[in-house]
């Protein structure tokens, strides 16, 4: 199977450390030095031509930004080669746009990614269009388990997704810069107080992966009655911290419902 990429950031970076087989990928990519670096890392063939890959490719990963679907789908009419897939991580495009945008003959998947893809730790929800085949959505959710975790939803589930997943690394990194200011503030050298809070979050994710541990009872059996978790706790919980997560949650899914 010929995969290619139309787009080679960050994202689609991330998926292609995940493909076994490189030298089956050509991506499209018009910065000549992003081209080079992508080539000499991973020994993939690179055009500046979004048609060629659309002519080559069974297997196409729409890697652009969602400015940019309208302009790519206008590139590419007439030369999609019969039978392929189209695999979209840009967001809040919806199946429908794609469809309006690429046409009734090709077969469309929409994916919610994350950056942690980056570090074969990401998290991304799948969801096919009517039509797509069974073997051609085992063999993109092969690839994208090769960066972290999959898991296939209806397309409704996106915005609460986005929201979640696609959204969260950037309020769990947050979180962390705030608990590493915190330890700061408390006399700690500034890249020990990252350390602890990287490590912590890191390996309290970690366990509770592993475990599968019940999340209150998690916190039930660190917050010792009278002990410090439960007086750092208590002041947690005032203002509410769960509340202002929700409230985070909502106005992303609502941002990402407006974009589709």
């Amino acid at each position: 199977m010929k995969i290619g990429f139309w787009g080679a950031g960050e994202m689609a970076e991330g998926i292609l450390s995940a493909i076994p087989s490189k030298k089956s990928v050509i991506m499209a990519e018009t910065r000549e030095e992003r081209a080079a670096e992508l080539k000499k890392k991973y020994g993939v063939s690179t055009t500046p031509s979004v048609a060629e890959v659309a002519k080559k490719a069974d297997l196409i990963f729409l890697a652009v930004r969602p400015a940019q679907v309208a302009d790519v789908a206008e590139a590419v009419k007439g030369s999609i080669k019969e039978g392929a897939t189209i695999v979209s991580i840009a967001a809040g495009k919806s199946l429908a746009v794609l469809r309006r945008a690429f046409g009734p003959k090709v077969a469309l998947i929409r994916v919610m990614p994350n950056l942690a893809l980056k570090a074969n730790a990401g998290m991304c929800a799948i969801a096919p269009a009517r039509g797509v085949s069974k073997d051609v959505l085992a063999a993109v959710e092969k690839i994208l388990s090769g960066a972290g975790r999959t898991v296939i939803l209806p397309e409704k589930c996106f915005d609460a997704v986005t929201a979640l997943s696609g959204s969260g690394p950037a309020y769990f990194a947050y979180m962390m810069k705030m608990m590493a200011e915190g330890g700061e503030a408390l006399g700690l050298k500034k890249q020990v107080a990252r350390l602890l809070a990287e490590q912590t979050m890191y390996g309290t994710a970690k366990f509770l992966r592993e475990s599968e541990m019940d999340l209150d009872k998690f916190i039930q059996g660190v917050c010792t009655k009278g002990g410090t978790t439960a007086a750092g706790m208590e002041h947690l919980s005032k203002p509410p911290f769960g509340a202002a997560v929700q409230k985070t949650l909502a106005a992303a899914a609502k941002r990402s419902k407006e974009l589709c």
